[in-house]
């Protein structure tokens, strides 16, 4: 006597709408997949035989195993300092992003007269970037007739030398990086306007002022906002390349010698790619660590209403 329980169900064929459902989602879909393949995923893959060759662009490609990872870890003390400076700008301006722009959030969100005109103004920064914005902040930080020199003589103070200072370099890159705050703002401002209104409502019914409301209402709502704004400035932090290119090309005494720069003097300068290569792979390991760390401690601090989080 056959077991019932044991019978596999009969597979459920699939009508014609849903083979025609599946094929349309393969159609719209396949443009980022062919995208993906070609221009990530493959040249990822390249770049990864890449770093373990000696190449020079002009000779054929020779496998050279781990010695470009050998060398960056234990001989190349350039390496370190790229990493130091980057990390020290990351360390600056990633808090100073995440709090200016929830600051400017904050106030964007107000009920105020032309208050869409000032979103405009506040976002235009972040759309307008390149080596335009690295001369206007060459010209604002120059030490004899720089704005910011100018502002703080008004005030009775000697500025310093900021891009021909090694002590202060970083610090006006970090400066420099709120001219993109507008780009997390944005984002900030959505999340804010998501926030259901009788929330607010429930608090002051139990007599929550507006700093128990922002600490108990905004900012649990707001927290998948931060997560994101956090892992994204993180990432962007450690690519900083073109204001160090166009600003300083690294000086003074590789002050400024940020690890992206750092990686195009090796594949544009020295013609060393393989070199390059193996310390792109450096910098995508690190962001990934970063980033798995905030990941792995957002349940302490991240609340989601659908019961993840905290």
């Amino acid at each position: 006597m056959l077991d019932a329980s044991r019978t596999p169900a009969p597979k459920a064929r699939r009508g014609p709408m849903a083979r025609r459902e599946e094929l349309a989602f393969y159609l719209f879909a396949s443009p980022w997949l062919i995208g993906f393949v070609l221009w990530t995923a493959g040249p990822m893959i390249g770049s990864l035989l890449l770093s373990l060759t000696s190449y020079d662009i002009i000779t054929p490609p020779q496998f050279s195993g781990l010695d470009n990872y050998a060398r960056m870890l234990a001989s190349d003390p350039l390496v370190w300092q790229s990493l130091k400076v980057t990390a020290f700008y990351a360390a600056g301006a990633v808090p100073l992003q995440l709090v200016g722009s929830l600051l400017l959030a904050l106030l964007m969100n107000q009920r105020i007269p032309a208050v869409a005109g000032f979103r405009t103004i506040y976002y235009m920064p972040s759309v307008i970037a390149g080596v335009p914005v690295a001369l206007l902040w060459m010209w604002i930080f120059n030490p004899e007739f720089g704005i910011v020199n100018e502002a703080l003589a008004a005030l009775g103070v000697d500025g310093p030398q900021w891009l021909f200072s090694e002590t202060w370099v970083v610090p006006a890159f970090v400066v420099m990086s709120v001219w993109t705050i507008g780009s997390p703002m944005v984002i900030y401002l959505a999340g804010l306007q998501g926030i259901p209104t009788h929330l607010y409502e429930a608090a002051e019914i139990d007599g929550a002022g507006p700093w128990a409301k922002f600490a108990h209402v905004t900012m649990p709502m707001i927290s998948p906002i931060i997560f994101f704004n956090t892992v994204m400035q993180i990432i962007v932090s450690f690519q900083i390349f073109t204001p160090a290119y166009v600003m300083t090309r690294g000086g003074p005494n590789n002050a400024s010698l940020f690890v992206g720069l750092y990686l195009y003097q090796n594949a544009f300068r020295y013609f060393q790619m393989g070199y390059a290569a193996a310390l792109a792979w450096l910098v995508f390991v690190i962001i990934m660590a970063l980033t798995l760390i905030v990941i792995r401690t957002s349940p302490l601090w991240v609340y989601y209403e659908g019961g993840g989080g905290r």
